[in-house]
């Protein structure tokens, strides 16, 4: 059977495991991970949850597409730490038994915090492997051999390379955040750790997307996979106010001052696209008053980490950053999240905004989209198959705005409609259903569009006479 065919057969086929509505108890895992479940006030599984742990407690292979926030690691965590308790055997000396890849440090970070807390009473030995700190104490950690391994692919390689830790013996093998593995260039790595494995284990893919590349990857990692698709691939939450404001690229910098004095905004993820410029924009808001600090993957992790500690304690209202925070941030209560700068790849926008609205809550993502973003705007409506809400009551409006197909120049001005405020919230919204088509607004359009009309008269004039 053709590989696509069997992962659309599966997808219908997730629709069939047991449902979970009455907890976590019902999908069959062992009593210490419930209990800790219950620790932390987990009432019911998420759709991704129920849906892929009863095929992951079965043994078989399976990838997961699901939108931010929706609890994938728990999804992949819970089976292996059900397995790891479920056939309970000491590792040997360097000995891997589960392997976990993702793309950033802080993500790896947070999956290792997820095992030790879901499997707080199962007495498992782990630890994370990630670049920018000294490798002492993660040789350390490996030497006596491992249950769960979570690691970056290129820290690991090297320390595999140096014979500090062995693959041969690996049971579970999970690749999150699968995509951003290819956007980064961890591909040629990923392989190569992959075929260190000489077992054959349990394979599980995860990701918040679901580009072509990443089914195809399925033949090479995945053996006879289940897919389990519970939201349209590159959807984003719905419980985001996703807004768009056309600004002059000069004035980006004092429209998010202006935005950033809205009392409403509580805590703030903005992102840029350049390193540098998650320098210049911290610097320049903390010269204003607005305190905040730059994360971004030329920082040090004790910088990085510094960062964090100050945006989740409060002390910094606002944290800059650039994509290495659109995958694995997990900061209670970002209320909002502001594109400074559009993202080039449209996948890379869905995570973006996918840091606020999590764990049920709501959120809001502003994106400021100048002239020479326009296409990457247009490729990202399509992606999400959704227009972006246009402000246009903000102080430094553009010269160029959104235009309809059937003539009507966009959204009316300010006052020819009465809106209510929602807060948090800019005032004057385009209404979701409108054209995706742009068009230049400027002036000098009507004079070019005369002379061009002039001329061909003129040629229309030169052939009668001639």
């Amino acid at each position: 059977m053709p590989k696509e065919h069997h992962l659309k057969e599966s997808m219908t086929n997730h629709l069939q495991t047991p449902s979970a509505k009455g907890g976590f108890r019902p999908l069959g895992l062992s009593e210490p991970i419930l209990r800790a479940i219950q620790e932390e006030n987990y009432e019911k599984p998420t759709p991704i949850q129920e849906q892929s742990i009863p095929h992951l407690l079965e043994g078989k292979d399976l990838m997961g597409c699901a939108q931010t926030g929706t609890g994938k690691t728990a999804a992949f965590a819970l089976p292996i730490l059900n397995r790891l308790e479920k056939y309970a055997e000491e590792p040997r000396k360097k000995e891997v038994r589960t392997l976990i890849l993702t793309p950033t440090r802080e993500l790896a970070l947070q999956i290792a915090e997820s095992f030790s807390v879901y499997g707080r009473y199962l007495g498992l030995r782990q630890a994370v492997v990630f670049g920018g700190v000294g490798p002492v104490p993660q040789i350390k950690a490996m030497r006596r051999g491992l249950d769960v391994l979570v690691a970056t692919p290129g820290r690991l390689l090297d320390l595999y390379n140096q014979g500090h830790c062995r693959l041969d013996q690996v049971e579970m093998f999970v690749l999150d955040e699968a995509d951003r593995m290819l956007d980064m260039g961890f591909l040629p790595d990923v392989r190569k750790l992959h075929n260190c494995i000489r077992s054959t284990p349990q394979s599980m893919l995860f990701s918040a997307t679901l580009p072509k590349e990443i089914v195809q990857l399925t033949d090479e990692f995945l053996n006879d996979p289940v897919m389990v698709s519970v939201n349209p691939p590159s959807s984003t939450v719905e419980k985001i106010d996703q807004q768009v404001l056309f600004v002059d690229r000069e004035n980006k910098g004092a429209l998010l001052e202006s935005v950033l004095k809205d009392k409403g905004i509580v805590r703030a993820l903005v992102f840029t696209r350049t390193k540098h410029g998650a320098n210049r924009i911290a610097k320049n808001l903390s010269k204003n008053r607005i305190y905040a600090e730059a994360f971004h993957g030329n920082k040090s992790q004790s910088a990085r980490l510094l960062a964090l500690k100050n945006f989740r304690s409060g002390k910094a209202r606002v944290l800059v950053a650039t994509d290495v925070a659109s995958r694995g941030l997990d900061v209670d209560g970002i209320t909002h999240v502001i594109n400074y700068e559009l993202p080039k790849e449209a996948e890379s926008y869905v995570h973006r905004i996918g840091r606020t609205a999590r764990a049920g809550a709501s959120g809001v993502a502003i994106s400021f989209c100048d002239a020479g973003e326009r296409s990457y705007l247009r490729k990202i409506e399509r992606v999400i198959n959704r227009n972006l809400g246009e402000v246009v009551d903000h102080p430094f409006p553009s010269t160029f705005t959104r235009i309809k197909k059937n003539g009507s120049h966009g959204p009316k001005k300010v006052g020819e409609h009465s809106q209510e405020r929602k807060p948090g919230a800019f005032p004057q919204q385009k209404k979701k259903g409108a054209s995706s088509n742009w068009k230049s607004s400027r002036p000098g359009n009507a004079k070019a569009a005369l002379i061009r009309k002039r001329r061909a008269n003129n040629r229309r004039s030169t052939v009668q006479t001639g």
